[in-house]
């Protein structure tokens, strides 16, 4: 057992200690200060992010790093060009390629000593290298007063075999600029081999390599140019490669370059498609898009203007299968609705050349005419408003055409009257599947069909039916709004009637025939009493059936 005195020593040390405690917590209160205890943690407070400060000096430095590198390596192979360009008389053919292959050299020694220490600079200067060396290569068949070699397919192999190395590196390094380098190098190569066929399959083969680039190392730009540089180079083939001396003309055979074309156009519209990175409508796919499909069509459409093949109907007709084919992949496997919108009016673009170019006026408009409802359909199975409201302007835009080219002597403007009836029921029929949620495009198409169908009657018949006409409009109308149940078609019955009392009556005054204005006066006003009396007794049924509500 614990001694006496050992309990009092004990007590006196725990008294102190409280007493210690206490003088702490009134010192920690003072300065306010927080007891820590040691079920407490400790809150550490963080570091302030530390922002460094833009030095005044980092613009110089830019300048001074990076563009002085470029600039520099761009002057000295804009002199080295010079100097192997020169044709150099004073020395053998084989001078000027052996100072270009150890220029080059050169530079690919120093862009690997660099690698390291001067990235930025190596990179420009293997890209320099590569320039360099393509044209050291052109020179031993082209510049010179005399050939190194006489073999074109020599030559071109060779000049193949920098393209291939300059897309190897390119790939290595993940640089775009080099792979966009050697890209350009096959373009040019396409054009110097100066041959139909072979230019066609090059194109065909660098824009697969494009778009393979694209998809797998999301080189963006890089797809861009391919676009650009495939339809110019078909371009400067169409205009007799003057690059090669040749006089400047059309060329107009072969005339399959034109399924070339397309070809190009359905490799490009596959990226797309093949893109898992984004399934998103983009700026960059909608561009794409444009690109391709301008540039494709537009040079299909320059070259079938300017040389005029007996086949020009069947290739625009193929063109139009083509755009609107990859309109449809589109909107089944991705739902798009720009990508579709551009393909597909592409696709009824190239439809329409086609007809002009295969029917005479004026059954070409005949043709224009239905075509439109033919777009209005498929635009309701693309649930599309814009090719909707693009489709009625076009529509208007070919009426007003048909009319001052084919004079007031024809009939066919009744067509237009019914396309425009029709695209209206279509229209309404599948109202609940478009976008365009209004009623104002399908009030739009009966509205042009009330003024082109009497139009279209006046034009065709004697002065004295015309009237008689109108009225067998508004009857129908007024069926149709029974069968539709569309008071639409009731209010178009009112306007024809009110439009044939207007040129009854003003045929009264005009005309000279007795018979003709007898017949008209009699049959119209029967039938506005008919008129009269049936919407007396439907409103008379409507307030029974309210009383008995």
């Amino acid at each position: 057992m614990d001694s006496p005195d050992d309990k009092n020593v004990l007590n006196e040390i725990l008294n102190h200690l409280k007493n210690l405690d206490s003088r702490i917590s009134k010192i920690e209160n003072r300065i306010n200060v927080q007891s820590i205890h040691e079920d407490e943690e400790v809150s550490v407070p963080e570091p302030e992010e530390i922002i460094p400060q833009k030095s005044d000096d980092e613009l110089e430095f830019q300048i001074g790093q990076f563009w002085a590198a470029k600039a520099g390596i761009l002057v000295l192979l804009v002199g080295f060009a010079f100097l192997l360009l020169l044709p150099h008389s004073e020395f053998p053919a084989l001078v000027p390629f052996l100072f270009g292959i150890v220029l080059s050299l050169i530079l690919f020694g120093l862009a690997r000593f660099w690698k390291d220490s001067f990235a930025h600079i190596s990179g420009y200067l293997v890209g320099a290298g590569f320039i360099l060396s393509f044209l050291t290569i052109m020179r031993l068949y082209f510049f010179g007063f005399s050939k190194a070699i006489e073999s074109l397919p020599v030559e071109i192999t060779l000049l193949i075999i920098v393209t291939a190395l300059s897309l190897i590196v390119g790939v290595r390094r993940n640089s775009s600029f080099i792979a966009g380098l050697g890209i350009t190098f096959g373009y040019v190569t396409a054009v110097l081999t100066d041959y139909s066929y072979i230019i066609f399959i090059m194109i065909l083969a660098l824009s697969f390599v494009t778009v393979y680039f694209k998809l797998k190392y999301e080189w963006n730009i890089f797809l861009f140019y391919g676009i650009f540089l495939s339809y110019l180079t078909h371009f400067v083939w169409f205009i007799n490669n003057p690059f090669m001396g040749h006089t400047l003309q059309s060329v107009a055979k072969p005339e399959i370059n034109l399924l070339f074309i397309l070809l190009y156009v359905i490799i490009f519209s596959t990226t797309n498609l093949l893109d898992k990175n984004g399934k998103e409508e983009d700026f960059l796919k909608t561009g794409l898009t444009m690109l391709n499909c301008g540039g494709g069509y537009g040079l299909i459409l320059l070259i079938t203007l300017l040389t005029t093949p007996t086949t020009l109907a069947i290739y625009n007709l193929i063109a139009s299968i083509v755009f609107l084919s990859i309109a449809i992949t589109y909107w089944i496997k991705e739902k798009s609705k720009y990508i579709t919108f551009f393909y597909a009016m592409f696709g009824y673009a190239a439809l329409s050349v086609a007809i002009n170019i295969q029917f005479e006026s004026p059954d070409s408009f005949v043709w224009l005419c239905w075509q439109s409802l033919l777009v209005v359909s498929t635009a309701v199975w693309f649930r599309s408003k814009y090719i909707i409201v693009a489709n009625f302007v076009i529509f208007l835009m070919i009426f007003a055409a048909f009319l001052i080219s084919s004079g007031v002597t024809s009939g066919i403007s009744l067509s237009f009257g019914i396309v425009a009836l029709l695209s209206a029921r279509i229209l309404n029929w599948k109202k609940d599947e478009l976008e365009l949620k209004t009623e104002q495009m399908r009030n739009a198409y009966l509205l042009s069909a009330l003024f082109i169908i009497p139009y279209s009657f006046y034009q065709m018949l004697p002065s004295g039916y015309v009237s008689l006409s109108w009225i067998g409009v508004a009857i129908i109308y007024y069926i149709l709004s029974i069968i539709l149940k569309n008071k639409k078609y009731r209010w178009m019955a009112l306007a024809t009637y009110f439009l044939t009392v207007l040129y009854v009556f003003i045929l009264g005054i005009t005309s000279a025939g007795i018979a003709y204005k007898i017949i008209s006066f009699i049959v119209l006003g029967a039938t506005l009493i008919i008129v009269s009396i049936v919407y007396s007794r439907k409103k008379g049924k409507d307030k029974s059936a309210t009383k008995e509500a």
